[in-house]
């Protein structure tokens, strides 16, 4: 019974196809008296594992990348034996760990590593060369799913808050919906669009019931696309890995690279991984997250350490320089996402280096003891929480509702929070703020909460301000103040045209209701204004203890 199982493996062979071209497919095949890696004629890799091999390691539950002809020496490019590796390990579904102090350099070549099971990288370290990319859209690494996405049909609406969808599934899903008939987030200024397809993305049980802690926020009158991924039950773990980037030198336009690790499988954890990045220069493209986290849920990335990309300036869709949005970390389409005792590598409040964060379409982000340049979600967050945290010279940047929760931080920024101008300054929901010290960049321009609103704009949804702000035990470090130093704003001059009431806004602002203040410090003795534009906040009930 023994020997007609193992023929059954030996000669048992698969295909498995992955990534964006078939230079990142396999073969799998188990025919031959010694494991080796080759190519095919399109790129794709053909894999043969001995059948000694194979026992072992079926026995030893594990395989590394030397099993399967990594040299390590990091001069030899090894993408193809890493790949290979997973490509394996993912078949029989056993982990990965690195070679000790092994040094693995992978080259531009087109190839993907899809990691499907739990990988330890150890102390070995990995040089990612982009000097010469045959494809920069192609992640070196992919954590994936085994298990497939599928369309939802049968739903032609849906309503903000609604707590059942009419579906009956398997077990937990991620579903994505889209109304392509409706544009919001329409950005102004400089680097200005014609918006994008309305969308949320939500976690329903295999009753339909909608997961209240990240609830729907659109009314869609209307659904084009609506998919549901199932959502693996058990953890996926990274640890270790020292990562370097050898920068690209393409000319600075917005042409973002994509050579990291994407994470698109839900309930996974990285830990202890470090990435740095060498060789920036004069010119180069920008960065999409070296950690990109997108399409899932319940991803943690812990005791990590991450570096800022070097700023570089082009033309942007107005016609006029802006600098590049380049990130190490990015967060789309994703809900319950932490990052946990993390930093960066250079000084946070080095205006040379990009803010490491960008994010869209999230619920439920969290810093917990980081200390970063920047926290930022572009086109929205619902519900996020920054505490026991350091943030930097581009400090905290949000748009979108629900609870932002800021407690137990220091934040060196021109805001303490900053309501991002360009898709409306909008926040519907609720800002605390809590045992925190804030440390101006700027003293002259201080406020609480920055923003900028002329509703002439139309953003595709109705902007908010806060409705509601508590203030309790804030420490404002403003004491290098110049003599007509005024003292800090609660609001910056969101409207500074809106000094009286012959001011029309064709798409009205909803302005903040009121202001609990309690146990306020002001290093320079100067009073809290509410804002240098009183009008405009004239309504707004300001309580303080």
């Amino acid at each position: 019974m023994m020997k007609h199982r193992l023929l059954i493996l030996v000669f048992f062979s698969f295909s498995l196809a992955y990534g964006q071209s078939n230079s990142t497919s396999a073969t799998i095949t188990s025919n031959n008296s010694k494991t080796e890696v080759s190519t095919g004629d399109k790129g794709e890799l053909l894999i043969n594992v001995s059948p000694q091999d194979l026992q072992k390691f079926q026995k030893n539950k594990q395989v590394s990348y030397s099993d399967f002809g990594a040299v390590g020496d990091g001069k030899t490019d090894d993408i193809d034996a890493i790949a290979a590796t997973h490509a394996f390990a993912n078949q029989y579904q056993i982990p990965v760990k690195a070679n000790s102090k092994a040094k693995y350099y992978i080259g531009g070549k087109g190839r993907t590593v899809v990691v499907q099971t739990n990988t330890d990288f150890g102390d070995a370290s990995f040089m990612i060369d982009d000097t010469q990319v045959e494809n920069r859209n192609l992640p070196v690494f992919m954590v994936s799913s085994t298990l497939k996405s599928f369309k939802l049909k049968g739903i032609s609406t849906l309503q903000k808050n609604q707590e059942k969808i009419d579906v009956s599934l398997s077990g937990p899903h991620l579903v994505t919906v889209s109304n392509a008939t409706v544009k919001q987030y329409i950005r102004f200024g400089a680097n200005q669009n014609s918006g994008k397809a309305q969308t949320d993305i939500f976690i329903v049980d295999k009753h339909g019931y909608v997961d209240a802690k990240a609830p729907i926020i659109w009314d869609f009158n209307t659904i084009t696309d609506m998919t549901a991924l199932p959502m693996d039950s058990t953890i996926l773990t990274l640890k270790g890995g020292r990562f370097t980037t050898i920068a690209n030198k393409e000319n600075a336009k917005y042409n973002y690279y994509s050579r990291g690790i994407s994470i698109r499988r839900s309930n996974v954890v990285v830990e202890g991984l470090e990435h740095r990045i060498i060789g920036e220069g004069e010119n180069g493209a920008p960065y999409g997250g070296f950690i990109n986290i997108g399409d899932c849920a319940n991803v943690t990335v812990k005791n990590t350490l991450l570096t800022g990309h070097k700023v570089y300036r082009t033309i942007g869709a107005a016609g006029v320089p802006v600098s590049m949005g380049t990130y190490d970390l990015s967060v789309n389409k994703a809900l319950n996402v932490s990052f946990i005792n993390c930093s960066q590598t250079n000084n946070i409040n080095d205006s040379t280096y990009w803010g490491i964060l960008g994010s869209n379409y999230s619920k439920n982000l969290l810093y917990d003891g980081c200390s970063f340049s920047r926290f930022d979600a572009h086109m929205g967050v619902a519900n996020a929480t920054i505490r026991n945290s350091t943030l930097g010279h581009q400090g905290i940047n949000a748009i979108g509702g629900g609870k932002f929760l800021l407690e137990n931080s220091t934040i060196y920024s021109r805001h303490l929070i900053n309501l991002r101008p360009d898709y409306g300054s909008t926040w519907q929901g609720e800002i605390m703020i809590r045992n925190c010290t804030f440390v101006p960049s700027n003293v002259q321009m201080a406020s609480l909460i920055g923003g900028s609103y002329s509703g002439q704009h139309d953003f595709g949804y109705t902007c908010y301000m806060p409705e509601k702000i508590t203030i309790e035990n804030l420490r404002i470090d403003d004491k290098k103040s110049p003599s007509d130093y005024n003292g800090p704003a609660i609001f910056a001059n969101f409207n500074p045209k809106m000094m009286n009431e012959t001011y029309q806004e064709k798409f009205p602002y909803v302005k903040t209701k009121e202001v609990n203040i309690k146990n306020l410090i002001i290093l320079s003795g100067k009073p809290l204004r509410i804002s240098d534009n009183t009008y405009m906040f004239r309504d707004v009930k300001v309580n303080k203890e």
